[in-house]
């Protein structure tokens, strides 16, 4: 299997790493491009990985091509590309704001499927570059479950993937997408506080974020529903309870609510 990236940005070195790390293919079989030239030397250097002199040659004899560019400059390279790209190419889509159906459009080139061309449309989140990322992902109707499921495990390498319908994808961004600025403002808050009743900013940092990467793990490995992990740690007259009531009278649920929302409404504007 060969696979070409076309840009080769934050997240699409992270899949580029994660993809090596678990010996799905072999990092020569890996070629990219970016208009960027420091950033096909990063790449190189870091990965030793093949570059191509430009898109068409990148993608030549490619089994899997992956767009990890910004959807702004889309149509141009589609443009490019669809000539070039072998009929049973899968295509993984991992920009924002462009629909299977919109990318179809652009890739009928003479070399497309009669059909539909094979599109996998994904949108992993940040923390895919420290193989944490969590990635929704959907299909075309040309993609088989065969093929979906090599689209999957390239996805997984760099952290947990699942199959959605296309109509929730706006829904994923605010609520994975988006997500990891919201704890990040979490853990700032936190470290704040931290600070004020006397800790070094650096050890409120470690103490808050620990505390998000444990929770996490509780609700991951099956220990409860959240709202009867909450209650384990909300002992009578305690601490805990004194600060969740402040939380509830500042709004903190119907803020958190609110601005995931405002994330989807935004996704389906772009």
């Amino acid at each position: 299997m060969k696979i070409t990236f076309i840009g080769l940005g934050n997240m699409a070195t992270a899949m580029v790493g994660g993809i090596i790390k678990a010996g799905l293919v072999e990092k020569e079989d890996i070629c990219g491009f970016d208009i960027s030239e420091a950033a096909r030397k990063q790449a190189k250097a870091t990965f030793g990985i093949g570059l191509g002199t430009d898109n068409k040659n990148a993608i030549d004899g490619a089994d899997v091509v992956i767009l990890a560019i910004k959807p702004q400059v889309a149509a141009a390279v589609l443009a490019e590309i669809k000539d070039s790209l072998a009929p049973d190419a899968i295509i993984v889509s991992i920009m924002a704001g462009k629909s299977i159906a919109w990318i179809a459009e652009q890739l009928r080139g003479a070399n497309a499927s009669p059909t539909q061309p094979k599109i996998v449309r994904a949108m992993p989140n940040l923390p895919a570059l420290v193989g944490e990322g969590m990635s929704g992902v959907c299909r075309s109707a040309a993609v088989s479950d065969v093929e979906m499921d090599k689209a999957l495990r390239l996805l997984e390498s760099f952290g947990r993937a699942e199959e959605i319908p296309e109509t929730l994808i706006d829904a994923v961004i605010g609520v994975s997408g988006s997500a990891p600025a919201y704890v990040f403002i979490f853990i700032e808050a936190l470290a704040d506080a931290g600070v004020a009743a006397g800790m070094m900013r650096e050890q409120a940092y470690r103490f808050a974020s620990q505390a998000i990467i444990g929770s996490a793990r509780m609700l991951q490995e099956g220990t409860g529903h959240p709202g009867e992990l909450k209650d384990m740690v909300c002992s009578p007259g305690g601490t805990t309870i004194e600060a969740v009531k402040v939380l509830e009278e500042k709004g903190f649920r119907s803020a958190v609510i609110a601005a995931a929302l405002a994330a989807v409404e935004k996704s389906k504007l772009l």
